[in-house]
């Protein structure tokens, strides 16, 4: 069964600043509000929420399918994802325009400031589940991406009967009370993190309970507090893992969706996949870029049982990944 990805595939052009946001911003002038930082340190990796879903996904041996469009710019990316065991044969390239791009600053704080360029993006309503061996997708998540394309996402995949993970993140702000209400409603999961999911209210009007009643499950990421996982029938509670060190939070989030999903669509009860989630989060913030992080099989096992009492269900499924 599949994995399908559908998101934004972008460049990141990633900066450091070595100090805090909130020096530069006087609350009571937010309707004047101009800064300007100097950053430390800029780099430019490949990104995107689907690219880096994908990618992820690919370390735990899964080969999930990537819905998504990319530029004149991005051969290579493409190319590399599948020699990494990305299924990239639904990847639309529009030879005219340049791929998405996301400018990111993060201040010591982890605190961001982002502008993204759509692209080439633009044009990922053109990529369609229809259009693909839709009743052997188990899991589809419908991320980050062009606005009308996920609305249309939403649809398709309730039209189909796709369990979908909706995950709205950067583009709440720019949808309805009535698109945000009907995304979440029918999802097989909810997930954003504590701010998101605060800005979802807020638009909206639901309560965490009445959420709980449209979504089958809702998970809430809040960094080192850790990642409640709200089901039918109760809440789980899973910790964040002791970091080696920060190096960029970017690309954590994609990775933790990573690891739940690959955990879910193999069997794994929601607080073995939430902790698969939860670790590989941990490794892409230890590292710099958000498709920079390696691991074997053997050395991810190891650092779960460092952290976690590792069910038979997990061992299992180690197991089978090292088989592949």
């Amino acid at each position: 069964m599949t994995i399908a990805v559908t998101g934004s595939m972008a460049f990141d052009y990633i900066m450091s600043f070595n100090g805090s946001f909130t020096d530069y911003i006087m609350p009571d002038q937010l309707e004047r509000l101009s800064i300007s930082v100097l950053v430390d340190s800029l780099r430019r990796e490949r990104g995107g929420t689907a690219g880096n879903i994908a990618y992820n996904l690919a370390l735990l041996k899964q080969t999930p399918l990537l819905m998504a469009s990319v530029g004149k710019d991005a051969a290579d990316y493409i190319a590399d994802l599948a020699t990494h065991g990305v299924d990239t044969s639904a990847v639309l390239h529009v030879s005219d325009v340049l791929t998405a791009s996301f400018f990111v600053s993060t201040d010591t704080g982890n605190r961001q400031i982002a502008n993204f360029f759509i692209g080439a993006m633009a044009h990922s309503g053109r990529v369609q589940f229809a259009a693909q061996d839709y009743r052997a997708i188990k899991l589809a998540t419908i991320s980050p991406n062009a606005p009308q394309a996920m609305a249309d996402y939403v649809t398709e995949c309730k039209s189909l009967g796709i369990p979908y993970m909706y995950d709205p993140s950067q583009q709440i702000p720019l949808f309805s009370k009535e698109q945000l209400m009907d995304g979440i409603d029918g999802a097989h999961i909810l997930i954003v993190n504590d701010y998101e999911f605060e800005l979802i209210k807020q638009r909206t009007e639901l309560t965490l309970d009445r959420m709980r009643q449209m979504a089958e499950v809702i998970i809430i990421t809040k960094g080192e507090h850790g990642s409640p996982i709200y089901t039918a029938e109760r809440q789980i509670d899973i910790p964040a893992i002791a970091l080696e060190e920060v190096a960029d939070p970017t690309g954590a989030g994609d990775a933790y969706r990573a690891g739940l999903m690959a955990g879910l669509v193999n069997g794994l009860a929601w607080a073995d996949a939430g902790r698969l989630g939860t670790l590989t989060a941990t490794y892409a913030i230890e590292a710099h870029g958000t498709q920079t992080h390696h691991y074997s099989v053997d050395e991810f096992a190891a650092r779960y049982a460092e952290n976690f009492d590792p069910t038979p269900d997990v061992l299992a499924f180690f197991e089978a990944l090292n088989e592949k």
